[in-house]
């Protein structure tokens, strides 16, 4: 088992942000500038092509700590941010490109690399938890939380299903596909979003995901527009989605 080692620490605008390392996966921990107190923790899983610290990452940080208080961390997926990229992510990336400028369906590949990627992921999500929980303003009791959009959703979603120590989760914008049966065993709270004229990912397709959500308690908020155009006002409502069902209050608008 690792533990979590610290390489670098700023604060900024109430922020506390800690760089940190477990083995060789490299994340940020962002908790409140005023104190290291005990609180739950919210994962935040980042989209494709982008990493830890992209700006929607840092920003939807901001308004979990500000908002709640919560501890959030980020850490990069294989083959993102400072990653090496393997032979075979090489390969996906490349027919990425191509569909892309052939102007032929990216889905199929999507789904393909997302998976794979997520066979390499949720483990590291699990060993970087268990470090995690031991820091005292963390713990072992504490609820978690995840929140991942794209292929954040493509990580999560298996995540979710196989870690009991996660209770509630915010999802979105992704094909069933590879996802539907992991969705089947998913029981904690969820809130999902979808772009209503999304122009990857068919309405159906999204809604076909979202029924796929096994609990009692689920939301489902579509928007239109396109598939890049979700609304920041939902990064809000994944606050306070998550201060209901971690148990804390919303402390200053979100």
């Amino acid at each position: 088992m690792y533990s979590v080692h610290f390489t670098a620490e700023t604060s900024s605008n109430g922020l506390r942000e800690r760089d940190f390392t477990v083995g060789e996966i490299p994340g940020v921990l962002w908790s409140s500038a005023s104190g290291s107190d005990r609180a739950p923790l919210v994962l935040l899983g980042h989209g494709g092509g982008t990493h830890k610290k992209a700006p929607a990452m840092t920003g939807r940080a901001q308004l979990l700590v500000a908002g709640c208080g919560f501890h959030v961390v980020a850490i990069d997926a294989p083959g993102h941010g400072g990653r090496p990229r393997t032979a075979h992510d090489e390969r996906e990336i490349a027919a990425m490109q191509q569909a892309m400028a052939a102007g032929e369906p990216v889905g199929p590949i999507v789904v393909r690399y997302n998976s794979h990627l997520a066979d390499r992921a949720v483990p590291e999500w699990r060993a970087t938890l268990d470090a995690l929980q031991e820091l005292p303003e963390i713990g072992t009791d504490g609820p978690v939380g995840y929140f991942g959009l794209n292929m954040g959703t493509a990580i999560g979603v298996p995540l979710t299903a196989v870690e009991p120590r996660i209770t509630a989760a915010a999802f979105g914008l992704h094909w069933p596909d590879a996802l539907a049966e992991y969705a089947r065993r998913i029981t904690v709270p969820i809130e999902y979003a979808l772009q209503w004229d999304d122009e990857h990912i068919p309405r159906e397709s999204g809604l076909a995901l979202f029924d796929a959500f096994a609990p009692k308690e689920k939301t489902l908020h579509a928007n239109a527009g396109a598939h890049k155009e979700l609304p920041r006002f939902e990064a809000d409502s994944a606050v306070r989605f998550f201060a209901r069902h971690l148990g804390r209050a919303v402390t200053s608008p979100a």
